[in-house]
This record gives structure tokens, C-alpha cells and sequence, in this order.
């Protein structure tokens, strides 16, 4: 019986990459020189730290890091959580980006009620992090990919693991 796997995992030597370049480019330019603007990659808690000295100069470091993720890996910037700017010792900001990787459990449900509600002879279950659908028919599992690749535009997904 065909199927295939919907998931979505982080990439993140990309993300290390987007992070290195950003970094490169925040301290050469000119209205950061003698600031505390830097952003730093945590790989093993998955979260991106941002250090500017007002909320406005986090907002520039994102305009940095998000155009070069971007270039790094399609949608990338759509797997952040984006927490709140926090005050650091005096007049320092600071705001962290979690980085979310597989699909979790509110997404996984919504895809497979949208599977089952469009009436494909198909079946969707969920595997951990990621959603599995099988059928009968190779044309039916591609007419779910074109539904879910259309429906689901908020958060990146990739379709792999093909059997037939």
C-alpha cells in the first residue's frame, strides 16, 4: 500500500550558517559599532538569542537575520517562536527565537481531519512528530499533497518517505 510522511524538520546548519553571516554582518555595520547588538545560536536547546541595547535595535537585528535565513532555507523564519523582549542589567534588551522542529500535536490533528474530510480514500495517522497517509492509489496521495501544500501555508512542511 503507497504512502508517504509529512513532517518538518529544522535544518540547522542552515540556521547556523543564517546566524554567522547575520553576526558578520551586525558587526560591521556602522550604527551598531560600540553596542552590545550581537545574535547567538544555541544548537542544542534550539533557540536563537538576540542582544541589542533598546527593543529597536532588536527589531533591526531581525531585519538582518531574517532575509538570510530566508536565503538559508525557504520559510525557515515561519518554525520561530518569537518570545518577548526582556530588560537586561539597566538599559539592555534581549529576546529569544525558539526554534520549532517536527509537527506538533494541534497541527498533526488539524491535517488529519482536513485529510479525512476530503473524502480520498486515504487514511492519516499520527507518528511522533509527523503524519503519515497511505492509500490505495498513488494519484490519491498526490491529490493530499497538493491539498495539504495549499491549505497549511503557516508552517513549513516537507513530504518524504514515499513507499509504493
Amino acid at each position: 500500500m503507497p504512502s508517504f510522511d509529512i513532517t518538518s524538520e529544522a535544518n540547522m546548519v542552515a540556521i547556523k550558517n543564517a546566524v554567522d553571516v547575520a553576526g558578520r554582518q551586525i558587526g560591521n555595520r556602522y550604527d551598531f559599532k560600540g553596542t552590545s547588538a550581537k545574535a547567538e545560536l544555541n544548537e542544542k536547546d534550539k533557540v536563537i538569542t538576540l542582544w541589542g541595547d533598546s527593543e529597536f535595535q532588536l527589531g533591526q537585528i531581525k531585519d538582518i537575520l531574517f532575509p538570510e535565513m530566508e536565503k538559508k532555507e525557504r520559510e525557515s523564519t515561519k518554525r520561530l517562536d518569537i518570545g518577548a523582549v526582556q530588560s537586561v542589567s539597566g538599559n539592555k534588551a534581549k529576546q529569544e527565537l525558539k526554534i520549532k522542529s517536527g509537527i506538533d500535536q494541534e497541527l498533526a490533528k488539524k491535517i488529519v481531519k482536513l485529510v479525512k474530510e476530503s473524502k480520498l480514500k486515504v487514511q492519516a495517522t499520527i507518528q511522533g512528530d509527523a503524519v503519515r497517509v497511505a492509500g490505495a492509489k498513488r494519484d490519491d496521495l498526490q491529490a493530499v499533497i497538493a491539498l495539504v501544500k495549499k491549505t497549511v501555508t503557516d508552517y513549513p512542511l516537507a513530504f518524504g518517505n514515499f513507499r509504493d
